[in-house]
């Protein structure tokens, strides 16, 4: 019996090293090291799931106005607080300065990849990223990829990702309209929007001819969310012009749900918290 395993070390031992000398290090075992995270920035999913996995991917998962880009901003917030290099991949050209810096995002350490709406330029800029290394959060935001465009994508790209992502100190989110990433992502969180806050009066433009929405004050108690919606001319009271701004300042914050989809285990209920970004 000793001679058996004897024989069959020795075995071993001899075809790791014919391996090693054709092969070189491809076939080595690379060792495992601890799971490190990156905080998110929302205490109700931290005190649950801890925050991003470093060196494997994260999916989030919403609609329009779901949260997604609240979860976004946040955890770039704290990243770029924490000196961490990150990088964003636009494919859609869709990221809000003025949003990102009300959610006290420092731009100065986030690299913005515009991608013009090419999806094929969004992961191959995502690909160069990370086969390049040096950065704590590297952003592929597909939030506004049409969901049959999104089905689309072929497989052998999070594979690829994931594996430039082990053993690295990188953490890897995907923002999508509909789950894509499959078995590739360490977790997935679904976000979904419960209740929605409006401003209090702030004009907003619509792409129409000469009207703008406008959010008037209530006269009702300052308690009352309740806001009045009424559309306006392309001047206001005063005669001057009316700012333009972007969708995005039309919320203060809404009540989001989060769903942890994977890993499956999840203790107890989805998370609900309020976005205090603008989406």
């Amino acid at each position: 019996m000793l001679n058996a395993m004897m024989t069959a070390a020795l075995a071993k031992t001899e075809i790791e090293s014919a391996l090693a000398q054709r092969f070189g290090a491809a076939f080595q075992r690379r060792e495992k090291r601890p799971i490190e995270i990156l905080p998110t920035g929302v205490n109700e999913i931290d005190a649950l799931v801890s925050g991003l996995p470093r060196g494997a991917i994260t999916e989030i998962v919403g609609a329009v106005s779901s949260g997604r880009t609240s979860l976004l901003l946040s955890a770039l917030a704290v990243a770029t607080r924490q000196e961490e290099t990150c990088a964003l991949v636009d494919c859609n050209d869709t990221f809000d300065l003025w949003s990102a810096k009300t959610a006290q995002v420092d731009l100065d350490r986030v690299l913005w990849v515009r991608c013009n709406n090419r999806l094929e330029r969004a992961f191959k800029a995502t690909d160069l990223l990370l086969q390049s290394g040096g950065f704590g959060l590297v952003v592929l935001n597909l939030a506004d990829v049409a969901a049959k465009c999104a089905r689309r994508i072929i497989s052998s790209w999070w594979f690829r990702f994931r594996r430039a992502l082990e053993n690295t100190p990188t953490a890897l989110v995907v923002i999508t309209p509909i789950a894509c990433v499959r078995s590739c992502a360490r977790m997935v969180l679904e976000v979904n929007k419960e209740t929605a806050v409006w401003l209090e009066a702030i004009p907003v433009a619509l792409k129409s001819d000469d009207a703008r929405l406008r959010i008037k004050r209530s006269r009702e108690p300052a308690t009352t969310q309740a806001r009045h919606l009424s559309l306006v001319t392309g001047s206001n009271q005063n005669g001057s012009p009316e700012s333009l701004l972007p969708h995005s300042r039309l919320f203060r914050g809404i009540c989001v749900r989060v769903n942890q989809e994977r890993p499956a285990a999840w203790i107890g209920s989805p998370v609900k918290f309020s976005a205090q970004v603008y989406l």
